[in-house]
């Protein structure tokens, strides 16, 4: 019996649509710009006496050239390290006049003919330059033809490479690791040491590849400044110069040699100097919240026997903010605000004001009897949960946590203690040693609040914190969530798009709507009388905003709904409907409803034990209407079905806006 074939997938990468060709007018040019590049290549390998390639690279002159290129260049790779990070980071993160100028500047030795630069060098840093005598003068140095020359020479031209890519490396770093890393209290310097090298760790070591490379290599530039003495500005490409007139062999061989490192470079690196790779691999785990355990329990809600100890001073919150939010806060240690609104509305940018990472708003902010209006992000003792978590992707979920802890000053031991506790206690204690990548969202969702409330702000920022997590997983940690915060000692905000967070959680809901306070009021009351339609929407009701008339609204969005109360004519109002006073009929119905609407059927979703339909209608706003599945299927509802639609005029609040 003959077994079916299987056809071999093509590789990752190279796949082509059928029938696709390689244009021959493409084809040819390149394979013949790859010849023109390999030729040179292969006329080394051609012409080099492999006979005696031994005895051309253990010749006296040939070690001691390679021993000064050895020096010179790490050297030189030094050197670059100590002023071309900064100078990448400053390029990176910093906008300051002059930018494109200084990145103009830090290009041009790529650019610049090798000599030009040896005569620049020289008319900068010669004795006779700008700044030689000085040097000379003051510490004795001279350094034309000294090997500290040509190690100015080599970092001269080789530190673009590196400056370029990791300058490349740190543009694609999302900020917001960083500035979790400040909110959690660490320095700017603890910050760069600790959460930004390591995580731009391969572009700066591609970097630092190709400098040292490069470095190697130098010719014009340390002919031209250092000079051409044996044993000390001699480089190996000096040497390979000087072999060409007197031994072409043995200039071949050292060559070759030459062109065996620079090319072992480049396939180590792989095209990692551009900068692409910076990103730590994508998250290849599931989006769900298993932990991954055999057998996987579920988490417990009861605390442990020893929890954190909570801040024994209380924070009250006076905020004033300006710029694109304009409003003024003020809540009382112990207040949970629930801040809520449409994309677009400020949620975000209030919470950075607040932690003063933005210069789209500014916040005034006193905790306590602190103003901390001037006090940089570390010192504010602010903490937040960006919506991303940013956990640290070379840190365990346990490193994660204990980052706060640290950055205060805590001891090592006793900060990983404390963040075990609070592991355990939002359930992803087992994942302690675990880094972000081998967790799902839910689980580094929770890790990162636990490192936000571990680290004992005075005040709490949550950029939907619970998102990630599923329905189970949620309860569970709003649960754990509302408990510390029962005795938190200062102020939490919480952004959230989930009537039931905001409602469990919160003391005070905050609707913003373009970067201003529409309501801050307690939940049961924004729950009864919102006063915008997004928040209306968001807990289910049918939100029409209006013009007073004498019997009802005049709708903005075209038409009239009549209600049984009562305002001044020509006040801004919100006619708020809650989906089960709509009723729904096959024909025109009589009697009681004052609003009624012919419309067609354009959605129906499942909500819970009942359904919800959208009703579209030229006469009023999209209705959503909330009724049970056999009714539903008396009246045969479908998309594009028609009906009409009536609501009571006692089913129908007004909210004065």
């Amino acid at each position: 019996m003959r077994r079916p074939r299987t056809l071999a997938r093509p590789p990752a990468g190279r796949l082509r649509a059928p029938g696709s060709r390689t244009p021959v007018a493409l084809a040819v040019p390149a394979l013949v710009a790859i010849a023109f590049l390999l030729m040179p290549l292969a006329g080394i390998l051609a012409r080099t006496t492999w006979s005696d390639l031994g005895t051309h690279l253990t010749s006296p002159d040939v070690l001691e050239a390679l021993r000064l290129s050895l020096l010179v260049s790490f050297c030189a790779l030094g050197l670059a390290l100590l002023l071309g990070v900064p100078l990448a980071w400053l390029l990176a993160r910093v906008s300051f006049p002059g930018k494109a100028l200084v990145r103009s500047l830090v290009l041009l030795p790529m650019v610049l003919p090798p000599t030009v630069g040896g005569v620049a060098l020289l008319m900068g840093f010669g004795r006779r330059g700008l700044l030689g005598p000085w040097l000379e003068d003051t510490f004795g140095i001279v350094l034309p033809f000294h090997t500290s020359g040509a190690v100015v020479a080599a970092t001269f031209v080789a530190m673009p490479f590196l400056v370029i890519s990791l300058e490349g490396t740190l543009a694609g770093l999302r900020t917001s690791y960083e500035e979790t890393a400040a909110s959690l209290g660490a320095s700017p310097v603890r910050v760069f040491r600790t959460v930004t090298l390591p995580m731009v760790a391969p572009g700066l070591a591609a970097g630092a590849a190709l400098t040292w490379a490069r470095a190697l290599g130098e010719f014009g530039a340390t002919i031209t400044f250092a000079g051409n003495l044996p044993g000390t500005t001699q480089t190996l490409p000096l040497q390979v110069y000087l072999l060409l007139q007197g031994s072409p062999d043995a200039a071949t061989s050292v060559s070759l040699l030459l062109l065996v490192i620079a090319m072992g470079v480049l396939v180590a690196l792989r095209g990692r100097w551009t900068g692409a790779t910076t990103a730590r691999a994508a998250r290849t785990v599931p989006t769900t919240d298993d932990t991954g355990l055999a057998p996987a329990p579920a988490p417990r809600v009861e605390e442990p026997a020893t929890t954190p100890a909570a801040p024994p001073e209380s924070w009250p919150l006076h905020a004033d903010v300006t710029g694109f939010n304009q409003l003024t806060l003020d809540a009382e240690p112990g207040t949970t605000l629930a801040v809520v609104g449409p994309n677009g509305a400020g949620k975000t940018t209030l919470l950075r004001a607040l932690l003063g990472l933005t210069p789209r708003a500014r916040a005034t902010l006193r905790l306590g009897d602190t103003d901390v209006t001037t006090l940089p992000p570390h010192r504010r003792g602010v903490a937040w949960v960006p919506q991303d978590g940013a956990l640290f992707p070379h840190l365990t979920a346990l490193s994660n946590t204990a980052y706060g802890l640290r950055a205060h000053g805590t001891p090592r031991a006793e900060a990983r203690r404390t963040a075990q506790l609070w592991l355990d206690r939002l359930g992803v204690g087992p994942l302690a040693h675990r880094k972000p990548a081998q967790l799902s969202g839910g689980q580094a969702q929770r890790v990162a609040l636990a490192r936000a409330l571990a680290a004992r702000p005075r005040l709490l920022l949550l950029d939907e914190p619970l998102a990630a997590l599923d329905q189970t997983t949620r309860a569970h940690v709003r649960h754990t969530l509302r408990r510390h915060l029962a005795g938190f000692g200062g102020v939490c905000l919480i952004v959230t798009h989930d009537p039931v967070e905001a409602v469990s959680l919160a003391d005070r809901v905050l609707v913003l709507e373009d970067g201003r306070a529409l309501q801050d009021a307690p939940p049961a009351e924004v729950t009864r009388h919102p006063r915008s339609p997004w928040v209306a929407r968001m807990l289910g009701r049918n939100a029409w905003p209006g013009t007073a008339t004498g019997d009802g609204l005049a709708l903005t969005e075209g038409g009239r709904l009549v209600a049984a109360e009562r305002l001044p004519d020509g006040a801004r109002a919100l006619a708020i409907i809650a989906p089960e006073a709509v009723s729904l009929h096959l024909d025109k119905p009589t009697g009681s409803p004052r609003n009624v609407w012919p419309g067609t059927v354009r959605e129906i979703t499942s909500a819970g034990s009942r359904l919800r339909i959208l009703v579209t209608s030229h006469e009023a706003p999209d209705l959503v209407a909330e009724i049970t599945p056999s009714a539903a299927l008396e009246l045969g509802l479908a998309d594009g079905v028609s009906v009409w639609t009536s609501v009571k005029a006692t089913e129908v609040s007004l909210v004065t806006l």
